[in-house]
C-alpha cells in the first residue's frame, strides 16, 4: 500500500513567484516570473496537469492514493480540485494570506509559508484555528532551515490535536534542516519527503545522500513519522514518477518494515485513508 503525501495538480496555471506570473507556453514550458523553465514533461504539452495523468501514473507505479498540495506557484487551484477528489485523492484549499473560503469539500489546508509576504507564522493563525476546529490537517512548507520553526513550536503548542505536514523533508539540503525534522517529536507533526529529489537533484537517482537523509531523520523522530512524497510533476522533468518512489524500494539502507512505514502505512493513518486497492502491476515493453 503506497500513498504519495506530496503532488500537484492543476487545470490552468496562473501563479505568481515574486510579484511575478507564472503561466504556461507550451511543450511542458512555463515562463517563470520571466525566466522559460521546463515546468512539467514535455509531453504535457497542452498545459494541463490533470488528474487523469496522474493517476495513469499512479496505477503504473503501483502507488494506491496521494494527497494534492497546492503551491502559488501554480495559481490557486482550489475550485479544480474540488473536482477531483475521490477515495484515492485527498486535496487541500491554498491559504493566500487572506480569508479562507468554506472548507468544507477540502481535506485540508497548504500554507507555502516560505513564500508568505509575513513570514512570522504567529501572524496567520487562523488558517490552523480553521483546521483544528474543522477536523482538517495543515500542510506547510518552511522556509530554509530553522526560520520558521520556533514560530512553529509555539503553533503545535496552541492547536495540539493539529494534524500538520512538514513539506519538502524540512529543506533537507539545507543548514540546520534537522530543526524542521525535530517538530515531529510533538505527536501530530508528521514529516513528508516531496521535493526530496528535487533537493538531491545533482547527486540524480539513486539519491544515496537522500537516504542517508532519511535515516538520520528516522534516528531524530523515528520511521514512524515520516511519509513519502513524489512533488509530482515537476520532479518528472528530470525522472519518471515511478523512480521518485522506487529509489527507497529498491535501498538496501532501511528495512522492509520501515519502508512500509515510509511508503504508505503513515500516510494511509495521518490523511485518513479509508479502503484503497493496489493497482496491479503491468509488464512494460522493455521487461
Amino acid at each position: 500500500m503506497i500513498i504519495d503525501a506530496h503532488a500537484h495538480l492543476w487545470k490552468k496555471q496562473n501563479g505568481i513567484v515574486n510579484g511575478k506570473k507564472v503561466y504556461d507556453i507550451g511543450g511542458g514550458k512555463s515562463n517563470f516570473g520571466g525566466e522559460i523553465r521546463q515546468m512539467m514533461p514535455p509531453y504535457m504539452t497542452d498545459g494541463e496537469n490533470t488528474v487523469e495523468r496522474f493517476l495513469a501514473n499512479m496505477d503504473y507505479a503501483g502507488v494506491s492514493g496521494a494527497v494534492i498540495t497546492q503551491e502559488y506557484i501554480d495559481g490557486n487551484q482550489d475550485e479544480y480540485l474540488k473536482t477531483v477528489k475521490c477515495n484515492r485523492i485527498k486535496i487541500c484549499a491554498l491559504y493566500e494570506e487572506k480569508p479562507l473560503v468554506d472548507i468544507t469539500d477540502y481535506d485540508g489546508i497548504k500554507i507555502c509559508a516560505s513564500r508568505l509576504l509575513d513570514k512570522n507564522l504567529l501572524n496567520h493563525i487562523e488558517p490552523f484555528d480553521i483546521a483544528d476546529k474543522n477536523g482538517k490537517f495543515i500542510s506547510i512548507d518552511l522556509a530554509d532551515g530553522d526560520k520558521q520553526t520556533d514560530m512553529m513550536r509555539e503553533i503545535v503548542k496552541l492547536f495540539p490535536n493539529l494534524k500538520i505536514a512538514i513539506g519538502h523533508f524540512g529543506m533537507v539540503t539545507r543548514p540546520n534542516w534537522q530543526e524542521q525534522i525535530k517538530l515531529a517529536e510533538n505527536k501530530n507533526v508528521f514529516i513528508e519527503s516531496g521535493g526530496i529529489t528535487w533537493l538531491f537533484n545533482d547527486e540524480f537517482y539513486p539519491y544515496s545522500s537522500a537516504i542517508k537523509a532519511i535515516n538520520e531523520a528516522a534516528d531524530l523522530v523515528g520511521f514512524e513519522k515520516l511519509m513519502w512524497g513524489s512533488d509530482y510533476p515537476r520532479t518528472m522533468t528530470a525522472i519518471t514518477y515511478k523512480m521518485s518512489l522506487d529509489f527507497i524500494e529498491k535501498t538496501t539502507e532501511i528495512s522492509d518494515e520501515n519502508k512500509r512505514l515510509v511508503l504508505g502505512e503513515n500516510a494511509r493513518h495521518f490523511y485518513n485513508f479509508g479502503k484503497l486497492i493496489v493497482p496491479e502491476k503491468v509488464k512494460n515493453m522493455v521487461e
